[in-house]
């Protein structure tokens, strides 16, 4: 029989069926390499269980392409979204403003220009829920959710307005829920608890027939703390992604449909001698008689994590009769990968005109772009890991159900994308 849908953005997505719990995962920095070493070293038994099943319940994974830059705001937006920022407005984590002259953190709503999948299925009756470590997100991701919805970050978890949202699950506060507090955001813990959250508001769900008879839509997002910190044959990382695989686990094992991926890669950020390696673009532009204005998208809060230091900027140039000298300068500086002038950055990686600068820069795999050496404070990142450009635009999509032949072959190919994820899992399931 044919099922209801839902258009969001240009897409449909059909609604989630009565007693069906669909969880969302987004793994923070989940680079593929992650994955791999973890999964080499023992530490994934329940993804490979799920992915080596007999074919009528066996998981698929595949690699699929990011939005770049490949940040967090931008990658989840587009994840919950189904949409390019071209179309949802947030491109980077930090912009500025044109209109009030004030370089800005992009966290507030009024910088979306589309709604969301979540929010649509909360209208259509589907119970969702949202739960981040970063509290940065909180709003882009909860935005048009209905009161009856559940929505709480992690760093914030102790908020009394928590304590209100959780009553419907038969719990006074978080403590209630995960029998301990919330933990600091600096620490592998702050995702686990995420993800942790996430298991037991499902299971209280499924605890009070009133709830469980109703289709659910979860969507957890993590912090990239540990791969920002360890690489991934690092103990710590392996550790945390054996954890990782248990949470996994729980889920399946209460039936939910799974889909999981990433915002972005990760990748070493260094110099032979292990020191960070930054093009200091206001430096250099003013040294070549080029005023600028020069944004990185990846400042937020979490200056511990990178530094505010990614492999993407964008230029704001004065003398805007120096555009093209300031392009060719900039390709030949070493570690300076691409450089856009606006109009192809919008064309190439489905950007807002009116959102970025004259000019985009994209630094290679090992080399980070930075303003000038007297903002960054780089003890917070004596070995720097960090992403933001081209070579961190790929991660795995999990699926723990077996997918119908087309979308099958688009996971294999290659050509699917992250903000794929709730296409995947409202339409692809056989």
């Amino acid at each position: 029989r044919a099922f209801s849908s839902c258009a969001v953005n240009g897409r449909s997505y059909t609604i989630p069926q009565a007693n069906t719990s669909m969880v969302a995962i987004l793994l923070d920095g989940n680079a593929p390499e992650y994955i791999e070493v973890a999964s080499a070293k023992g530490a994934m038994k329940n993804w490979n269980e799920i992915l080596s099943r007999q074919s009528f319940r066996r998981g698929e994974v595949g690699l699929v392409q990011c939005v770049v830059p490949t940040f967090t705001n931008p990658n989840n937006v587009a994840v919950v979204t189904g949409s390019l920022p071209n179309v949802n407005g947030i491109c980077g984590n930090y912009l500025f403003d044109e209109e009030t002259n004030q370089e800005v953190m992009m966290n507030d709503t009024r910088f979306l220009r589309c709604g969301t999948i979540l929010a649509e299925m909360n209208k259509q009756g589907v119970e969702v829920a949202v739960v981040t470590a970063k509290d940065k997100l909180l709003k882009l991701l909860s935005h048009g959710l209905t009161s009856n919805s559940t929505g709480f970050s992690v760093e914030k978890a102790n908020d009394p307005s928590v304590s209100v949202q959780l009553m419907k699950y038969g719990v006074k506060d978080i403590v209630s829920l995960m029998k301990r507090p919330s933990p600091p955001i600096y620490g592998a813990d702050a995702s686990l608890f995420c993800l942790e959250a996430g298991v037991q508001l499902l299971r209280r769900r499924l605890a009070i027939p009133s709830m469980a008879c109703k289709p659910a839509m979860y969507y957890l997002s993590t912090t990239d703390y540990i791969q920002h910190k360890h690489q991934p044959d690092s103990q710590e990382a392996i550790d945390f992604y054996r954890r990782i695989d248990s949470i996994i686990g729980e889920l399946d094992q209460m039936g939910a449909v799974i889909g999981i991926t990433g915002d972005h890669g990760m990748n070493d950020k260094v110099k032979a001698d292990g020191s960070p390696n930054v093009v200091y673009l206001e430096d250099l532009l003013r040294q070549h008689g080029v005023e600028s204005r020069v944004i990185l998208p990846i400042t937020d809060p979490y200056v511990v994590h990178h530094g505010a230091l990614g492999s993407y900027a964008t230029i704001y140039v004065s003398d805007k009769s120096q555009l093209s000298k300031t392009q060719q300068l900039l390709s030949t500086v070493p570690g300076v990968e691409a450089v856009y002038l606006r109009s192809k950055a919008c064309e190439l990686l489905g950007l807002p005109g009116d959102r970025i600068g004259d000019i985009v820069v994209l630094g290679d795999r090992c080399t980070v772009l930075g303003r000038t050496p007297a903002i960054h404070d780089l003890t917070q990142v004596p070995y720097l890991r960090s992403h933001g450009g081209m070579h961190e635009a790929i991660v795995p999509l999990f699926i723990n159900r077996p997918l119908k032949p087309l979308y099958k072959e688009k996971l294999k190919s290659g050509s699917a994308r992250n903000w794929d994820l709730f296409d995947f899992l409202c339409n692809g399931l056989e």
